[in-house]
């Protein structure tokens, strides 16, 4: 399932409802929001809350809200009765700091409740078992890390998702946004710190392979073209990339959706649907060395090849039978990586105006 994030630093506006409401249309289940974040004011948060819960609840969109020690009373509601809530739309409770393992077990008997993924231990399952908690109602939910460098280290995470579903919870982790990213440091908000930089979706996907349940994007917002690509993997499992012309006759001719061979390559994306395009004479045009995210068409010189497509999973020399017609956008190369055997895919020609 996928997710983002809106936060209530302040007054929650109609253009931050239509976000919620496209990214509903585009597939996203669930929202995320914090009432621990330093740099609010904390005595905005319920009214804020109240607005974002009943857009949740119209939209059919799950909430999660971050908490940690008394950030509940501090926000106007009562920790006794967590239940209540659910009247405002929030779905589930993330528990943070300063609250104990025997509120969290009573908190489990009311609604869904988010552990700290990052930092639960034996001893704290052993603890809630003993206080009869609703394992049903228990998910593991990683942290972002706003600071650059101290995101998680792959393996870390992965040897830790690893304990976590061999004790029966399902997890969360965070993948950055590319818009309305989160101040005071604008730095990204992900799970993991190879993450800061890089493409939300390729984030996402690499996750969903790493057996990720819930993906959340952390900051505020995405890109028009990545909220796009979102939504053409969550309905499609499709991956949209955005290529710029070389330079040669034959660039319209890889537009278009295609899907890659099941007989997966090692080194290049091979569409299948190629033989099935009506194939023009294709004469030997920039042979040149091919990079990942080209994207190329055999010539005349490669006889009953020609007119195959393919776009490069790594760099490749220069080969006279093959033409490079098209690059994937540089920030896009890494979702070349993810597409799969017989999965979909589509070429579309990168405007002006979104560069």
């Amino acid at each position: 399932m996928f997710g983002f994030s809106i936060f209530l630093n302040e007054t929650l506006s109609q253009q931050q409802k239509k976000y919620v409401t496209q990214m509903a249309q585009a597939g996203f289940k669930g929202v995320f929001t914090s009432l621990h974040i330093p740099e609010d004011d904390a005595t905005k948060y319920k009214e804020r809350l109240c607005q974002l819960g009943s857009w949740c609840q119209e939209l059919k969109l799950d909430l999660m809200v971050d908490i940690s020690g008394n950030a509940l009373v501090k926000a106007g509601f009562q920790m006794e009765n967590v239940a209540k809530l659910t009247e405002f739309g929030v779905t589930g409770l993330r528990m943070d700091y300063h609250i104990s393992n025997q509120q969290i077990a009573s908190f489990s008997h009311q609604l869904k409740i988010a552990l700290n993924a990052s930092t639960v231990t034996q001893a704290d399952i052993d603890d809630l078992k003993t206080a009869q908690a609703n394992f049903s109602n228990l998910e593991a939910w990683h942290n972002y890390y706003p600071r650059p460098e101290t995101g998680l280290a792959q393996e870390w995470f992965l040897e830790k998702n690893r304990w976590l579903k061999a004790n029966g919870f399902t997890i969360q982790a965070f993948v950055p946004g590319d818009d309305n990213v989160r101040g005071p440091l604008y730095e990204g908000l992900p799970t993991l710190e190879k993450d800061r930089y890089r493409h939300p979706l390729a984030c996402a996907l690499w996750q969903k392979e790493a057996a990720v349940d819930f993906i959340y994007i952390g900051d505020g917002g995405l890109k028009e073209r990545t909220k796009k690509q979102f939504e053409g993997f969550i309905n499609n499992n499709e991956i949209l990339l955005h290529v710029h012309d070389c330079g040669t006759e034959y660039f319209s001719y890889i537009l278009g959706e295609h899907t890659n061979r099941l007989d997966e390559a090692q080194a290049v994306i091979r569409s299948a649907d190629a033989r099935f395009r009506e194939i023009p004479h294709i004469v030997a045009k920039n042979t040149v060395p091919r990079t990942l995210g080209s994207v190329t068409v055999d010539n005349e010189k490669y006889l009953r090849y020609a007119g195959e497509i393919q776009i490069c999973q790594q760099e490749l020399p220069a080969n006279d039978k093959i033409n490079v017609v098209a690059e994937v956008m540089p920030e896009e190369k890494d979702l070349v990586r993810h597409i799969k055997g017989g999965m979909k895919f589509k070429l579309e020609q990168m405007e002006e105006e979104d560069e």
